[in-house]
């Protein structure tokens, strides 16, 4: 078991996904990029189809239950994994569940609308509240708010996870313990790594991530890979969620802004939008590994990985850890828009 991390102990956690994940290596996809690729299949984390979100959730419904809550509400895209297991994560400690889904992705079909996460949202019996903005996170946080003070008036005690940068970031503790759980698994085996991948939308995983692995004395590089918004406005993101981790868990000599790397050379044509290293990086991770990404975080992140090794970033014959965040259910709901991508005819 990993090792326990001075200054998590003070924040309240309820523990609701399978850990450790496995650590798992992918020598085929690997020797087709030139590297010793190993994944952290956070996919497999068990409750709801599983996902990164559980490790957040452990911590923010943990806090949701110290503090007496009966409801929990929370807000995202409408085909937001973090939503979908909030909602598990609520009725698996018999709370109530209101998701608010935001628009933002501008070309979504029916099936979008239907399948995938909202089809798990909708047989979880959470309450939907849809969101005609998509890139305002003060006012889904304010729409939260006013949802939240609904359910006190009708005798509910609500607890909101916010969106917006300005909440402190308490699921990001997730991966702060979850960075001491992988490299507990690969001393188990003798080796460390190279480089570590991950996609970085909200910033909680990346920077989770960054402090965790600084927290544990390892100074291997994070690359974090822009799924949300460009480089530029994700860099102050992950800078002031890293900084406040540290400050949270007593130790905020760990945190350094030279340490941040976000890239966003796949990240075009936008959140939840497919481009053709993105369809590469999915069809290539099935292929060689049978290992499923989802259109708009884990493929993005892989095409991410993929593109660092190309351009030298990341050395031939590097061991590099990629953390697949899941996001599966994702898939089905990109059906139409991966259609034109595939192929009856084998081979890789």
């Amino acid at each position: 078991m990993p090792r326990p991390l001075a200054g998590i102990e003070k924040f309240p956690r309820i523990r609701l996904g399978h850990a450790p994940t496995p650590l798992d290596r992918a020598p085929n996809l690997g020797a087709s990029l030139g590297i010793d690729l190993w994944v952290k299949r956070d996919d497999c984390t068990g409750l709801a189809l599983g996902g990164n979100k559980v490790r957040q959730l452990e911590f923010y419904l943990g806090d949701a239950r110290a503090r007496g809550a009966d409801t929990v509400l929370i807000t995202g895209a409408v085909q937001s994994n973090f939503v979908r297991l909030a909602a598990a994560g609520a009725r698996q400690l018999g709370m109530d569940i209101h998701i608010q889904l935001e628009e933002r992705v501008d070309d979504a079909d029916d099936l979008y609308r239907t399948s995938g996460n909202v089809l798990l949202d909708r047989l979880l019996g959470a309450t939907l509240h849809p969101f005609p903005v998509g890139e305002d996170e003060a006012a889904a946080d304010a729409s939260l708010e006013d949802l939240a003070r609904s359910v006190t008036a009708g005798g509910g005690k609500p607890y909101v996870i916010h969106l917006g940068a300005d909440h402190p970031p308490i699921g990001g503790l997730g991966y702060v313990v979850a960075a001491n759980e992988w490299m507990e698994q690969a001393r188990a085996r003798g080796f460390g790594f190279d480089a570590v991948v991950c996609a970085s939308g909200s910033a909680l995983t990346h920077a989770g991530t960054l402090i965790g692995m600084r927290a544990i004395g390892e100074e291997t590089p994070v690359y974090g890979v822009c799924v949300r918004r460009d480089a530029s406005l994700q860099h102050a993101r992950v800078v002031k969620r890293a900084a406040e981790l540290a400050a949270m868990i007593d130790r905020p000599a760990l945190f350094d802004v030279d340490g941040v790397d976000v890239s966003d050379e796949v990240y075009l044509p936008g959140y939840g939008k497919l481009n053709d290293a993105v369809r590469e990086a999915v069809s290539m991770a099935a292929r060689c590994e049978a290992l499923l990404l989802d259109p708009v975080y884990t493929g993005k992140a892989m095409a991410g990985l993929i593109a660092h090794v190309r351009s030298g970033r990341i050395a031939a014959g590097n061991r590099v850890l990629f953390i697949h965040t899941g996001g599966l259910p994702g898939i089905f709901a990109y059906a139409a828009k991966l259609e034109p991508w595939l192929s009856n005819e084998g081979g890789r």
